[in-house]
């Protein structure tokens, strides 16, 4: 399956749960006091020029669904590896951040930048993700690495314990309330799932201590690093 064809599976199937009445709501947004969800994650974020772009391309869908979470461009991330996945509780005494900064750093010599094109929304239960398509095989190559340099060494992970991630998307929405209107909001998605979003260059990875959302207040930079990696 093409990661095009995983994009309009997930919304195909994301479409009938919503008409049906069926979003998943994520209440803790409301009550972040409540959320301890903390983890580990190697991720991009894209430049202003994007997120910019992605905001204009949100403009009518807000208009329609204001009350839902819309991520602000500070928030905005790609992925590229859950190395521990957020659960409640979790903190940064309880691993070695500096063995973690040198394994990564350690794979990361070896990777050079590459491309990646944002076209299109697509939609879950649970909110609205702009589409990412890497423009060659390195971002497949970069985490398949560090699967395999995490599964070698005795550091705490939860690499695909969730699910194996094999997109490059960004989630941008999440639904915390009823939809107004299911049936306008999966069109005004539908209307945009071939839209030229932009296409950047990743050459700076960062490994961050981050709540469930990536919210920026709750973010601790643990490393960046610039493709290839030089310490």
């Amino acid at each position: 399956m093409s990661l095009q064809e995983h994009y309009d599976a997930m919304r195909t199937v994301a479409v009938r749960q919503l008409l049906q009445g069926e979003a998943e709501l994520d209440l803790l947004l409301e009550v972040p006091e409540q959320d301890s969800r903390r983890g580990l994650t190697l991720l991009a974020r894209p430049p202003a020029a994007v997120t910019a772009r992605i905001a204009e391309v949100l403009a009518t869908v807000q208009r329609a669904e204001p009350n839902q979470y819309y991520y602000p461009a500070s928030d905005t991330h790609l992925t590229i590896l859950s190395i521990i996945s957020c659960y409640p509780g979790f903190s940064l005494h309880l691993v070695d951040s500096a063995a973690y900064r040198q394994l990564v750093g350690t794979v990361l010599r070896a990777v050079g930048p590459f491309r990646i094109r944002y076209a299109g929304l697509t939609v879950s239960a649970g909110g609205i993700m702009v589409q990412g398509f890497p423009e060659d095989d390195s971002l497949e190559k970069l985490r398949n690495a560090l699967r395999v340099a995490f599964r070698h060494s005795s550091l705490p992970q939860s690499i695909d314990q969730r699910y194996a991630l094999r997109t490059a998307h960004s989630t941008v929405v999440r639904f915390t309330t009823p939809l107004r209107d299911p049936a306008h909001l999966v069109a005004l998605v539908q209307q945009e799932q071939q839209t030229r979003i932009g296409s950047f260059e990743v050459d700076t990875l960062e490994l961050v201590f981050n709540d469930w959302y990536q919210r920026a207040a709750n973010t601790v930079q643990l490393e960046q690093y610039r493709l290839p990696y030089h310490p």
